[in-house]
């Protein structure tokens, strides 16, 4: 369904993509990668998962940066402070608040590493011009300056704790697990579980050995937990405050409705001129041939009977073909049934005219807004059509609920799949329109099928 494409990259369309991404989240069918916040705790998964060992890995390191700061803290601050009487001390600190800002930027890098974590940076607008003392005194204004400062300041015990914890969990596990090289080097050891247990070799070594397979699960358990807590810490520490994160979320979404509303004046003088030349091209041309036809029979009406009675029959003929194709561009503008009977009606009879089976269920208490409607309705009736054009299905389905707010309208096809929204395209379009009220529209197509176009626009009776 849509306008195929065979690079994945040509998916175009920002309202599209904006909106898939807006869905995603909402549903938790997505997030912006994969981090420890949303990884499967599954154990297979878990084991399976790259970032499992990385968090383990950096855990176990993160303790040598911790102290590093821990120190450079301690000492710097002392420094500074204790020489602030004879001046020295200022740009002492100053060069030291450099020092934890430039940290604080590997720290967020750090996380992303270890941890899959992306922590936006939350400072302020730095002073334009190249005056040094301008942008010091812009830093030291900046409250995510001293945050990042109590962050290093809390790095130390927190990264103690946690790599006791995880060295614990992990070097017990490993123990276990590798016991029987452990005896076959040393030639025997002794396990006490409460119990003491000698294993004198390998073999003998061999249960305490699966013992440490099945801690392998708890530690990593550990280890996702432990990092998901060092990953949260730092994300408000180090990142933006909940009234950045409004502005920034503000920011996007006027910007996107900027982009839409100005794709949508041009789509709307696109239509225009559309319309303008279907007028001009067809019925109008029709009408013209019309009025000849009744001038030519009203003159050979008196001489030629039966010739002003054959032009007045093309006359007709031409008559009908002319209201035809007014009919069929009104509806393409707005379909009276519409306005008139609402939703189900008019989707019937879109579905009536498809070339394939569609099975139709709308399901609204009242009559939303005309805009939803009519939005809901050319999404259904550009999706159908494309299903005609490219889908090659045997059946699709139309839904239409009420889901809180939102009206949620559903297309779905079985047909080849690999559909992409291109820029300038039909579903581009449509996604677009949907963006005028503040709606999102997403294309789930994987080739082979099914496709699904799915708009959510939102709707307050």
């Amino acid at each position: 369904m849509g306008e195929l494409s065979k690079d994945p990259g040509a998916a175009g369309g920002g309202a599209v993509q904006w909106a898939a991404a807006r869905w995603a989240t909402a549903t938790g069918a997505g997030g912006e990668s994969a981090s420890v916040m949303n990884r499967s705790w599954h154990p297979l998964a878990m084991a399976r998962s790259s970032l499992t060992w990385r968090s383990a890995l950096c855990l176990g390191v993160s303790l040598a940066w911790g102290l590093a700061w821990f120190v450079v803290l301690a000492v710097g601050l002392t420094l500074s402070v204790a020489l602030l009487i004879i001046w020295v001390g200022v740009p002492l600190l100053a060069l030291l608040m450099v020092a934890w800002r430039f940290g604080a930027v590997l720290e967020r890098r750090f996380v992303r590493a270890a941890f899959g974590v992306r922590i936006p940076a939350p400072y302020r607008r730095m002073p334009a011009g190249r005056n040094p003392l301008a942008k010091l005194k812009g830093m030291a204004g900046d409250p995510a300056t001293w945050k990042d400062l109590v962050y290093f300041a809390a790095l130390f015990p927190i990264t103690l704790v946690e790599f006791f914890v995880s060295a614990t969990a992990w070097a017990g596990t490993g123990t276990l697990l590798f016991l029987p090289a452990i005896v076959a080097v040393s030639g025997g050891a002794e396990v006490n579980f409460g119990v003491s247990y000698w294993a004198g070799n390998p073999v003998e070594a061999l249960p305490v050995s699966l013992l440490g397979l099945a801690l392998l699960v708890p530690a990593m358990y550990v280890t996702r937990v432990i990092a998901m807590g060092h990953a949260a810490f730092a994300a408000l520490m180090l990142g933006p405050s909940p009234s950045q994160r409004e502005n920034a979320a503000l920011r996007e979404r006027t910007e996107h409705l900027r982009a839409s509303r100005a794709r949508g004046v041009d789509a709307a003088e696109f239509e225009r001129r559309r319309i303008e030349r279907d007028l001009h091209d067809g019925a109008q041309q029709r009408l013209l041939a019309v009025a000849m036809d009744i001038g030519r029979a009203r003159a050979k009406l008196d001489e030629d009977p039966e010739g002003a009675r054959a032009l007045i029959e093309q006359a007709h003929a031409g008559t009908r073909e002319a209201i035809s194709e007014l009919r069929d561009l009104a509806r393409g503008i707005y379909p009276a049934i519409l306005t008139d009977r609402g939703l189900d009606p008019a989707l019937s009879g879109l579905a009536g005219r498809a070339p394939v089976p569609v099975e139709v269920e709308v399901d609204l208490p009242e009559r939303p807004p005309a805009a939803v409607e009519s939005i809901a309705y050319f999404i259904v009736a550009e999706s159908l059509a494309n299903i005609a054009k490219y889908a090659r299905a045997t059946r699709a389905s139309v839904r239409v609920a009420r889901e809180d707010r939102w009206v949620v309208v559903e297309v779905v096809d079985n047909g080849v799949g690999g559909a992409v929204a291109r820029p300038d395209g039909g579903l581009a379009g449509l996604a677009d329109r949907a963006a005028t009220i503040d709606g999102m529209l997403i294309v789930d197509s994987p080739p082979g099928g099914p496709t699904i176009v799915r708009a959510d626009l939102p709707c307050t009776w």
